[in-house]
């Protein structure tokens, strides 16, 4: 059966498109892929450098308990005015309070008995001397009249210096006695308030006010034991603190603890500092900053690390210029870098940017 030449023309015509879209399929399939990426890739050379780095201990500034004292009253009484305000400075002998008490009484009259006692006993001795010399007393009976006399003296001495530790003279008449400050300072803290009752110091809680000299200041720091050997005795150390954030302070390690805390399993450690005006005040937070030895470390762009979860990843070029997945171990951020502690080499090619499209395609794409 003879084709009309219209319908082999049309056949012949389906069979050129035919060809051509199976060429032109064929040649989009082989299509290098692996080119792609390649241009949106920025790989950079892993390296190393000399960090001078610092151990930062959280720290908080005490006063120098040696140069602090606890004002308790002498005696039991009632404030009857108190004198001083926390953050005051005050001088060595300086009045703090006025105590009225009745221990004051006590103290005289223990003064007045003892200095009758001991005005008896100098007339027992200047008779008793009249008989010696006239040989009526033994010279034994004598002695026993001295030393009786050498007692009841020692006792008017003793009742004497109490109403002088009590703030009172012993030809005084008054029952209010001044409570003074034992050393020049500030007052860091006040502990009683007008008419209030105060008991004696032995028997006390609280104390009127406590004083603390600032020209020297305490920082202490609690320091972990990893970090121990690099604590060295009067080695320099910079000091921080948040009340004053553009400024160093300078000291040096003046002691560091022989004992743990079982706690936090740390060991103090102290700076003392000069204190001019006084600017750093007990209970202020800061830091010591303690220089660590220069360490050499491999160092790669933040931007390299790809973060899975708990594991940090970079893309390594190999010889061949393929790139494989590596887990790596970071550890600090120094500017724009981060350091490899483990996994990478100095020298080694890793993608900087671009990572993302050397991810293997999901399921589909």
């Amino acid at each position: 059966m003879s084709v009309p030449i219209s319908t082999r023309a049309a056949l012949a015509g389906a069979a050129v498109l035919l060809l051509l879209t199976s060429v032109g399929c064929k040649e989009k399939k082989e299509a290098p892929q692996a080119d792609l990426p390649a241009a949106n890739l920025t790989v950079t050379t892993a390296h190393t450098a000399s960090l001078n780095d610092q151990l930062n201990v959280p720290a908080h500034i005490e006063a120098d308990p040696t140069k602090l004292v606890h004002i308790f009253p002498p005696l039991s009484g009632r404030i009857m005015a108190l004198k001083v305000i926390a953050g005051q400075d005050v001088r060595k002998g300086q009045t703090i309070a006025m105590l009225q008490s009745g221990d004051v009484a006590a103290a005289r009259s223990d003064y007045e008995k003892a200095k009758v006692e001991a005005d008896r006993a100098d007339r027992a001795v200047t008779r008793g001397k009249l008989l010696l010399d006239h040989e009526v007393l033994s010279q034994a009976a004598f002695i026993e009249l001295q030393a009786t006399a050498g007692g009841d003296h020692a006792e008017l001495e003793r009742t004497r210096q109490r109403l002088h530790e009590l703030g009172f003279s012993e030809n005084g008449t008054s029952d209010i006695a001044p409570i003074t400050s034992p050393i020049s300072g500030t007052v860091i803290e006040v502990g009683a308030a007008n008419g209030e009752l105060q008991k004696s110091v032995d028997n006390a809680t609280n104390g009127i006010a406590t004083i603390a000299n600032l020209d020297t200041v305490w920082v202490e720091g609690e320091v972990f034991e990893r970090d121990l050997a690099l604590l060295k005795r009067s080695e320099h150390v910079d000091v921080t603190v948040q009340a004053y954030p553009n400024e160093v302070f300078h000291g040096t390690l003046a002691n560091v603890g022989d004992v743990f805390d079982p706690t936090t399993h740390t060991l103090r450690a102290r700076v003392v500092l000069p204190n001019p005006g006084h600017r750093l005040k007990p209970a202020m937070f800061a830091s010591l900053q303690i220089a660590r030895p220069a360490n050499t470390v491999v160092l790669v762009p933040a931007t390299a690390v790809i973060h899975d979860g708990e594991n940090a990843e970079v893309y390594v070029q190999g010889a061949d210029n393929k790139f494989a997945l590596r887990q790596v171990k970071i550890g600090g951020v120094h500017g724009d870098d981060v350091e490899i502690l483990s996994g990478l080499q100095n020298g080694e090619r890793v993608v900087k940017t671009g990572a993302s499209f050397l991810r293997a395609p999901a399921a589909g794409d």
